[in-house]
């Protein structure tokens, strides 16, 4: 509706309320208007149309935003629209909120169908509050060029990262006892709960001896319910989709290179989804909240570069076509 329609309406209904003294409900009802968007053109009245909408249109994203937004997507099509919009954050190339990605990213049509079951994580579980109170352990295969070999995780429950791993021909019982040395040397003073599912490696009583000696001890999940381990076993899954597969390793030492890579990229510099797109080695260091900080200063600094710049579009077309005051004439001081 224009506005100055819209203004018209408004003058209309206040003109013959008053001069015949019928209420402003009922005009507006003989007019067919809803009483709502009456009141709501009233305080409108006098203003411009800018918005129809809860976003002003100074938080508007311009074109270049968004395709550079597209452009970041197409480097990286393999990653999440959430994923993306911290990363671009982070890499300071566009400062936007996730819904604004998934709007931009919707209308070029680049957004994949997704339909995933609810999830029911977190249920009959106390989640870790801080690092080194959880660590998971498990095996997983991994297949080389027909031959199948064993990677075993140390995932720490709260912060997603790896503290160890090995990649190994056998797996046997002492293999998993050495693992888990390895780790607490590199963390002395953890004594963590360790949760493993109910492999062979895990239910000897050589093993419930060393978790005993060692100061920690031992959860197994329930049998046929890979979920209540489900941290470690999606990293496996992540693993091998992004790591194993693609890359294809020839050799035992091929794969092992490869592994570690692609876990200092995990542990490092992937954001990952649960720690609200923070990297587990950031989590564990307990540098999260100054990241969040930065983050919400850096949209609130976008929002407000975007709101001066449309005001400052508002006031050039005005100054530029402003109509110069027109000079009057008197007969008796100037010549005609």
């Amino acid at each position: 509706m224009p506005h100055d329609i819209r203004d018209a309406v408004i003058d209309f209904v206040k003109h013959w309320a008053k001069r015949t003294g019928i209420a402003v409900t009922h005009i507006i009802d003989w007019l067919g208007l809803a009483v709502s968007k009456f009141y709501n053109w009233q305080q409108r009245y006098g203003k411009a149309n800018e918005h129809n909408a809860l976003i002003p249109r100074d938080f508007w994203l311009e074109e270049k935003e968004k395709q550079a937004i597209i452009k970041f997507y197409q480097q990286k099509p393999q990653e999440g629209y959430r994923r993306l919009t911290f990363m671009m954050l982070d890499q300071d190339v566009v400062a936007v909120s996730p819904s604004s990605v998934y709007r931009v990213l919707n209308a070029a049509g680049l957004l994949r169908r997704w339909n995933g079951k609810q999830s029911k994580k977190g249920t009959g579980f106390v989640q870790p509050l801080k690092p080194h109170e959880h660590w998971h352990i498990d095996v997983s295969y991994i297949n080389i060029c027909g031959t199948f070999y064993y990677l075993c995780c140390l995932l720490d429950g709260c912060s997603r990262y790896i503290v160890h791993w090995e990649l190994r021909e056998a797996m046997t019982e002492a293999n998993v006892e050495i693992i888990l040395q390895r780790a607490r040397e590199k963390h002395p003073a953890a004594t963590p709960r360790i949760i493993s599912d109910n492999g062979p490696q895990f239910i000897t009583k050589d093993f419930k001896e060393f978790i005993r000696v060692a100061g920690m001890t031992h959860v197994r999940t329930s049998p046929y319910y890979p979920q209540s381990n489900g941290k470690l076993e999606r990293f496996h899954g992540t693993i091998k989709q992004e790591c194993i597969r693609p890359k294809v390793p020839l050799s035992l030492e091929e794969a092992r290179a490869q592994v570690a890579d692609y876990i200092r990229y995990y542990n490092d510099e992937r954001l990952h989804s649960a720690l609200g797109y923070v990297a587990p080695k950031v989590k564990l260091e307990g540098r999260e909240e100054q990241i969040f900080k930065e983050r919400d200063s850096k949209l609130e600094a976008a929002r407000e570069a975007r709101k001066q710049k449309r005001r400052q579009e508002k006031i050039r077309p005005a100054q530029h076509h402003r109509v110069p005051e027109r000079e009057t004439f008197n007969p008796l001081t100037q010549q005609g």
